[in-house]
């Protein structure tokens, strides 16, 4: 194997490179260091796969491939305990044998399918919720503590549009929790050489030719160059699209840019409409604070204030379950309230928000100066999560071979609508889809086709652009963006208002072409504006499409659900023409 000068090689077969401690597998590149490993036109036969993104789907999908004995570069920009996974407080659904409730595995497929206004697959959400209960217990053998009874029975709440309690929890921390187990598994397979994390690295674009994926190049923050690293399969875990709303329940750091720069690479996108707000959040200066809907599940009441007394609108309009309607029927709800909006959990008493809405508590009182035990929590809707993303098959693959996603950044299983509970459930399990399927597929016995003069030119664009300044402010123009985004992409939308959204997206990419570089931001900051703007311009493109209301996307034009558009959304560009049609042949369910 051909190496640069200064870097010394051991290990023919794919060992350690001393200099970098990076494993390379025989087949990767890396800068660090002021080295670049270069392949010598042979593919060692070693199965490498890279993950970019290690929250939980990132890191569900690199620990399955290295039970595969599969080498595994996790590629992210910060560690997994700053991701968005850390941030799922309510739960993970399951319906388990010992169940005694009446629940089933075919009523969690029906509520799932149900809630998604029967736009998820129906082979994708049975696969899901048959495999939930041994999702479950795999979290349990690797050290996730759930809330179990006095018997050891594991406690379960009730979580919004599902005819049963079937969340299982980690008290108020479930993320947190399943996030601590997999970082430990994920370091196992470090130790045996078979994960290795690179860190304070961003995605720049993906190596395609001819359709076939062939790797990744990647930006590091910390030399400022772009590495080109090349695998037998690329998996994208990066999470949904919150930098395109701004102010969301969701961490900035999930900005779909990945999403939007597969887009341009050739990769579908499906269902961008169905963006789900959450109907209860706690607004502050920078951020809508997510209130879990584990308080609605342990008995909390939504009411407003009129003529001095509390008005409990949902029970008064859907009955006794009101409360836990889907959360696009209570986010509209209050949206048409024009009034503040109030949930009370103190009468479930001190002794249950202790020990079942901690987190809760301690955010309110932190962000909030509200002590819920004694006093309401005033909620707003906020963004929350997206339902679509790039458009995978049942083995979680793009129509791109060989590049695959998982976890929030691909439309799989939600629908028009996602349940609560099912965000953590679809996360694992499509991981170990994506994994399983690059498992059984056999290694790559030629060697990739030479992308250095790809490679070069993105380098070198880089360095062009940081020849000049520019008079817009990047950040500016992100700024504008979800201004714009939650203005005419709101709960409720109309021709007029989506129309307008397209063209001041049309303007902001106008701008965004005569920018070279904005000193003030990082390089990546710089480079990933143009694939943002395309992304949101797409939402909001098949937003106006979509000429019904359905699920979490509601059009005051066209308020009824029509038979003519009971199939998902797909969206293609090419050569800066979007194209889209309905997947009336559902190409993607297979």
């Amino acid at each position: 194997m051909a190496v640069l000068p200064g870097a010394a090689e051991t290990d023919r077969q794919g060992g350690l490179y001393p200099l970098c401690g990076s494993f390379c597998g025989g087949n990767r590149y890396c800068n660090q260091n002021g080295t670049e490993h270069v392949p010598s036109g042979e593919w060692n036969g070693m199965k490498h796969v890279v993950i970019i993104g290690s929250g939980i789907s990132g890191m569900a999908c690199a620990v399955r491939c290295a039970e595969e004995g599969i080498h595994v570069t996790l590629v992210s920009p910060f560690p997994s305990e700053r991701s968005q996974s850390v941030m799922a407080a309510g739960g993970i659904n399951a319906v388990l044998s010992e169940d005694s409730s009446g629940d089933s595995v075919e009523c969690h497929i029906q509520d799932t399918l149900t809630g998604g206004c029967r736009l998820g697959g129906v082979k994708a959400v049975t696969g899901l919720c048959e495999n939930a209960g041994k999702i479950l217990r795999q979290l349990e053998g690797i050290g996730t503590v759930f809330s179990v009874d006095r018997e050891g029975r594991l406690l379960r709440r009730a979580f919004g549009g599902q005819s049963y309690k079937r969340t299982c929890y980690c008290g108020a921390s479930t993320g947190k929790q399943i996030v601590s187990a997999l970082v430990m598994e994920v370091r196992r397979h470090e130790a045996q050489g078979l994960i290795r994390r690179r860190l304070w690295c961003c995605f720049h674009s993906a190596l395609i030719r001819d359709g076939v994926c062939y790797g990744v190049l990647l930006f590091d923050e910390t030399s400022g160059g772009l590495d080109a690293v090349y695998a037998d399969a690329v998996v994208i875990a990066t999470g949904g699209q919150n930098t395109l709303f701004g102010k969301t329940t969701g961490s900035t750091q999930c900005d779909g840019y990945a999403a939007g720069k597969l887009f341009m690479q050739g990769a579908e996108l499906k269902n961008l409409e169905f963006i789900q707000y959450h109907p209860t959040t706690l607004e502050t200066a920078q951020k809508c604070m997510l209130v879990t809907e584990a308080a609605r599940g342990e008995g909390g009441r939504l009411f407003v204030r009129k003529d001095g007394r509390n008005v409990y609108f949902m029970e008064e309009k859907y009955g006794q379950r009101g409360n836990l309607m889907t959360r696009d029927i209570i986010s509209r709800e209050i949206d048409a309230l024009g009034d503040t909006a109030f949930l009370d959990v103190s009468f479930l008493g001190k002794s249950v928000i202790d020990k079942r809405l901690s987190e809760l508590r301690d955010l309110c009182a932190k962000y909030g100066e509200i002590d819920i035990t004694r006093e309401p929590i005033p909620v707003r809707p906020a963004v929350h999560f997206f339902m679509g993303g790039l458009a995978v098959h049942l083995n979680h693959e793009t129509r791109i071979r060989n590049l695959f996603a998982v976890g929030e950044c691909a439309s799989m299983y939600h629908g028009a609508n996602r349940l609560g509970g099912n965000s953590l459930l679809a996360a694992l399990y499509s991981g170990n889809v994506a994994a399983n399927a690059i498992a059984g597929r056999e290694n790559r016995q030629t060697a990739p086709p030479d992308f250095s003069g790809e490679t070069e030119r993105e380098k070198h664009r880089l360095l062009q652009h940081r020849d000049t300044q520019s008079r817009f402010p990047v950040m500016y123009i992100r700024d504008l963006l979800a201004e714009t985004m939650r203005k005419h992409m709101g709960i409720v939308r109309n021709e007029t208002d989506l129309a307008q959204g397209l063209k001041d997206i049309d303007y902001y990419l106008s701008i965004a072409g005569k920018i070279r570089y904005d000193s003030s931001v990082m390089p990546y900051f710089n480079y990933s504006l143009p694939a943002i703007l395309i992304l949101a311009r797409a939402a909001v493109a098949c937003a106006l499409s979509r000429r019904e209301s359905r699920g979490a996307h509601y059009r005051s034009d066209y308020p009824e659900t029509e038979k003519a558009y009971q199939s998902a959304t797909v969206i293609s560009y090419d050569g800066g023409k979007y194209s889209i049609r309905l997947d009336e042949e559902r190409a993607y369910e297979s």
